[in-house]
């Protein structure tokens, strides 16, 4: 199976400024969904392109959670996971790799796992830079070129 996007395409959207609504803070109030809460915002980077940020977390576990940077393609109604910053709440396996790991780990969308016909972000690698929600959210926005509002009162869910 073809990809959809090249991991050059893939780097270009990650790489891509997107500067976070002024409002962003009343929106992303995250809310009850049947056994944990979430929330989703979406928004548009320097280039036009139509991002959403996905976060959910579990009602019973602090570390079930994941926040989603997904691209929304405008030739398409599926959005297209970039990454996707887990918590410690379950094992994950890299298919191709056969490598297994229980830890915080970090998906990212690959052309081999597209390549596969499976999710685009299979792949992960264990990370210690988060340990928490929003340190995960505080991750992403570093990692993806979100841009929080030059207001110093607005933050991103506990202190981005």
């Amino acid at each position: 199976m073809a990809a959809m996007y090249s991991d050059a395409d893939i780097k270009r959207l990650l790489d891509e400024r997107k500067p976070l609504p002024k409002d962003f803070n009343s929106i992303i109030r995250l809310r009850d969904k049947r056994g944990h809460k979430e929330q989703e915002l979406e928004f548009h980077g320097v280039n036009d392109n139509q991002f959403r940020l996905i976060l959910r977390q579990s009602n019973f576990n602090p570390l079930d959670f994941s926040v989603i940077l997904a691209y929304c393609p405008a030739e398409r109604t599926q959005l297209f996971r970039l990454c996707r910053y887990n918590g410690k709440s379950h094992e994950h396996t890299n298919t191709i790799e056969a490598n297994m790991f229980y830890d915080f780990h970090i998906h990212m969308a690959t052309e081999r796992y597209q390549e596969l016909g499976g999710r685009e972000d299979a792949y992960a690698e264990p990370s210690g830079r988060y340990s928490d929600f929003p340190s995960a959210i505080n991750c992403l926005v570093s990692d993806c070129g979100l841009e929080l509002p030059k207001d110093p009162q607005q933050k991103l869910l506990g202190g981005a």
